[in-house]
């Protein structure tokens, strides 16, 4: 398998993981309101836990399938590098900007300090 297909299958990973973890957190809360509201009707409530039951196993599924992905490690410092370079030339932009506003300013000033003699 590929390092391609180790990100892929890494990225699919955390997609079905945080799905699994999304319906866990709806049935809860199903869960809680129907203790809460004691007349919530059965007609709704079955058929919502029932797909969410079923939406919580195919996630599990898919995450126990793309497990694999979890030996790829990430590319941090080839992307950090990247960053880090745009991040320098982002703030010698911002400087040489602020520069010339500095630069305007001060010739704006001795031009209404001349008109104004």
């Amino acid at each position: 398998m590929g390092k391609k297909d180790l990100s892929i299958y890494k990225r699919r990973y955390d997609i079905f993981r945080h799905h699994a973890w999304a319906g866990t957190v709806f049935l809860s809360v199903l869960l809680a309101l129907r203790y809460l509201i004691t007349s919530f009707p059965q007609y709704i409530f079955i058929p919502l836990c029932t797909i969410l039951i079923i939406y919580i196993l195919i996630s599990l599924i898919f995450t126990y399938k793309y497990r694999t992905g979890l030996s790829a490690g990430y590319e941090k410092a080839h992307i950090s590098k990247e960053l880090e370079e745009v991040r320098r030339d982002t703030q010698a932009e911002k400087e040489r900007i602020k520069a010339m506003k500095k630069i305007s300013k001060t010739e704006m000033k001795a031009k209404k300090k001349e008109h104004g003699k």
